[in-house]
């Protein structure tokens, strides 16, 4: 008998690799606003008094030990080519001692067809794995189950909660209701037995909603601001082929503004920096606004379709930028820099 037809890709699959093919297109980036990252002074010393090969980019973030304060973004899951992409990145990481976050794994718990394509940990055994689910779906009878399966089903360390509330409005069909999200997430999270992040998606968290979530207590903020990839942008280009409302995809808190927003309003709180984060220089420039760790998605979406040592390259060449940056800013190591600027 011939061999069984592979299982018809649900639409929720479907629509993963339809943002894949969207996020490489420029159109999928934000047009006017930037990350507001390239306006942070940069020291530079013409005695740094340090040697190069010296400066230790190592550091710890949720815990655990990281070559560098880096972490491999969130970006898909749940189809054949997202299972490749995922490959790469974890191999990518393990080889650099980096961390990664995984996309949204709300089609990975309704369709177990899809687990695969998420579970990378054969691949990358030691390296700091998030998880990753959509808030909107704790109003929708996720709880406690779904977020521990999403994070025991890949072997992941902790997960992240993403909040993304123009995308959702901006794509047909999706998911609107939010009211009575923030007493949901402050009743839910303080009770999962993993370390919990908020993120945004690229559009910036803003400092009402970190005070708003404090009594859940989360144990990282990623700000994703503006200035990279507007997701807004990418359902856009999805479901009409253009962007239809080019003024409301412009929305968001520019990367470096929700930086300094977020260390304000949670001092205590590690931060990750995401949303247009391209260059070594863009990193040091986040970590002495206070992040903790930077998160890169875009940039290394192409080379994981190539290999991991497209992924390994792009990476190297962007930790080798960082770690000159700090050596002309005179800092030998991660703490110095963030410590300059009054970050702890």
């Amino acid at each position: 008998m011939p061999d069984a037809a592979p299982p018809a890709p649900s639409p929720l699959s479907t629509r993963k690799l339809r943002h894949i093919e969207a996020c490489l297109l420029p159109e999928s980036q934000y047009q006017h606003v930037t990350t507001g990252l390239e306006r942070v002074p940069w020291p530079y010393r013409a005695l740094p008094e340090t040697d190069l090969d010296d400066v230790d980019l190592r550091t710890t973030f949720l815990g655990r030990a990281l070559a560098a304060p880096v972490l491999i973004g969130a970006m898909t899951g749940g189809a054949e080519k997202a299972r490749v992409i995922n490959r790469h990145l974890a191999t990518a990481a393990a080889r650099l001692g980096i961390g990664m976050m995984l996309g949204s794994q709300r089609v990975m718990l309704e369709h177990p067809d899809a687990a695969p394509t998420f579970q990378v940990r054969e691949h990358a055994p030691d390296i700091l794995l998030v998880g990753n689910l959509g808030a909107a779906q704790f109003l929708q009878g996720y709880g406690a189950a779904q977020a521990t399966r999403a994070v025991k089903e890949v072997g992941a360390d902790a997960i992240a909660i993403h909040v993304n509330p123009l995308q959702e409005a901006l794509q047909p069909g999706g998911d609107t209701h939010w009211q009575g999200l923030t007493e949901r997430l402050n009743s839910l999270v303080p009770y999962l037995p993993f370390p919990v992040i908020l993120k945004e998606v690229g559009h910036g968290l803003d400092p009402a909603t970190i005070r708003a979530v404090r009594p859940a207590g989360f144990a990282a903020l990623d700000v994703a601001g503006a200035g990279g990839t507007s997701w807004a942008r990418v359902e856009q280009l999805v479901h009409h082929g253009q962007v239809l409302s080019p003024d409301l995809c412009e929305l968001g808190h520019p990367t470096a503004d929700a930086l300094r927003a977020a260390r304000q309003a949670a001092p205590g709180t590690p931060l990750i920096a995401s949303g247009g984060i391209r260059t070594g220089l863009d990193a040091a420039r986040a970590l002495s606004l206070g992040a903790g760790a930077v998160a890169v998605a875009r940039p290394l979406l192409a080379p994981a379709l190539d290999s991991a040592d497209a992924v390994e390259a792009w990476l190297r060449t962007f930790l080798q930028d960082l770690r000159v940056a700090l050596f002309v800013g005179g800092f030998p190591d991660v703490p110095s820099a963030r410590a300059a600027s009054g970050s702890t």
